[in-house]
């Protein structure tokens, strides 16, 4: 029986040479690949690389399972996270890490996402790919503030120490060159099993500087550090890879302080290639309870569940999305929705509960881009998205992650269910599969 490594072996052989017409790119404020417009409909996919090792966390069957539904469903495009960062074993932190301590990788992860990108080569598909995280779940800011000398990481549950810690990394050189270093043995990897540099893989659609970027801080000297480090970090990307796009990770306007002229500071630079924004109604108090723990909803009435809230989270998200992009439309670059979730009825997280509200959700939001589509405006237009997110074939879950279930795409601190969506969610995949053919 020949071996899957030997298959890839083989596959890596046989690869033709990548020409220019492989890589997205920007034209007038579209993507091209090409001579053909590229649209998507994608899925947040953070834990892919990881799936796709051969260590704790790996299981190479179900990603090749996962890649095999999503192309199915008309998924074409995963946004993956490059990362985790710090000490292991943390209660809210993705396991297993990929660097341990600054320059100290696990190598099987890397080979993972090598194997990753290999196999989205196969299917034609693409991934953006993060560097860095703002939040702790994956280490990102504050593995890199540990590491540069400003003492353990805050307590998230702690807003004010969180923010006043956090906000240190865009000011701090040491901690902003550590996360420079990352950026440099990533992208400028060569893949083990195709044999190729990362910066000629047709499968990466963009490199991104972090995931939800933000100051952390109002201030005018935080903010103006903030909108330099997007300059330095986006420039040392071009600097490697000239073929690949590059963007932000921002929420928009609610990920900038809630300035919108920083929102478009950050946008507005030249080694950017498209704006970015996520939109969470939950997380943001668009739907009820507007407070606590999910636990607390369980004696919830008419006013708060997430089916009857739907209407309203579908007005604040247009009105969001027609915010953001008002204030960027005349940079004539494109936009992109790269988060979006909502969750179950009732607020379950339980395989096979019902998704009616997230399905009146998801439609509107598609019907959004949909509608973005059509018309005739000045600048970058609302081309593609990334709901939050895949949890495929993931079965062996508790309320909250351990060592080793499953991966779902809700952090290991969050109600695994809540926001991924599984196979079993046939309704849910019936409308994503109805817009990704139009």
């Amino acid at each position: 029986m020949i071996s899957l490594l030997c298959l890839c072996g083989l596959f890596a052989c046989q690869q033709r040479e990548t020409t220019e017409t492989d890589f997205v790119i920007v034209k007038d404020g579209k993507f091209f690949r090409g001579d053909k417009e590229y649209r998507y409909i994608g899925a947040n996919f953070w834990y892919g690389a990881i799936l796709g090792s051969e260590g704790r966390g790996g299981n190479k069957e179900r990603l090749l399972q996962e890649l095999d539904l999503m192309k199915e469903t008309g998924i074409t495009t995963i946004r993956v996270l490059v990362g985790a960062d710090g000490r292991d074993c943390l209660g809210r932190h993705v396991s297993p890490i990929l660097q341990s301590a600054p320059g100290e990788y696990n190598d099987t992860i890397l080979q993972g996402l090598d194997f990753l990108l290999s196999e989205l080569e196969k299917r034609e598909m693409t991934a953006t790919l993060y560097l860095n995280n703002a939040w702790e779940w994956s280490g990102g800011y504050g593995a890199y503030l540990e590491w540069a000398g400003c003492g353990p990481a805050a307590d998230p549950e702690d807003w004010g120490a969180f923010l006043k810690y956090h906000c240190q990394f865009v000011q701090n050189d040491k901690a902003k060159e550590l996360a420079a270093n990352h950026v440099r043995h990533i992208v400028g990897r060569t893949n083990t099993i195709t044999g190729k540099p990362y910066t000629q893989s047709p499968a990466i659609l963009a490199w991104e500087l972090a995931n939800e970027p933000r100051a952390f801080a109002g201030d005018s000297i935080t903010k103006a550090c903030f909108v330099q480090w997007v300059k330095d970090q986006a420039g040392l990307i071009k600097s490697i890879d000239a073929n690949h796009l590059v963007t932000t990770g921002s929420e928009g306007i609610v990920g900038c302080e809630m300035d919108a002229d920083l929102f478009r500071q950050i946008h507005s630079c030249p080694e950017i290639d498209f704006v970015c924004i996520h939109i969470w109604p939950y997380n943001w108090h668009w739907i009820g309870p507007v407070s606590g723990p999910i636990a607390t909803a369980k004696d919830i009435n008419g006013t708060t569940s997430p089916i009857d809230s739907v209407d309203n989270a579908i007005k604040k998200t247009a009105e969001y999305i027609d915010q953001c992009y008002q204030k960027v439309c005349d940079l004539n670059k494109p936009m992109v929705i790269e988060e979006f979730g909502y969750p179950r009825d009732n607020y379950t997280v339980e395989l096979g509960t019902p998704t009616v509200g997230r399905d009146r959700y998801y439609q509107a939001v598609l019907w959004m881009i949909d509608m973005y589509r059509e018309m005739e405006i000045k600048g970058g237009k609302l081309v593609g998205c990334c709901f939050w997110g895949w949890g495929g074939y993931a079965s062996k879950l508790h309320y909250k992650w351990q060592p080793w279930d499953d991966y779902t795409c809700d952090p290991a601190f969050e109600e695994q269910g809540l926001n991924s969506v599984f196979a079993t969610d046939t309704t849910t995949l019936s409308i994503i599969r109805e817009f990704a053919n139009e």
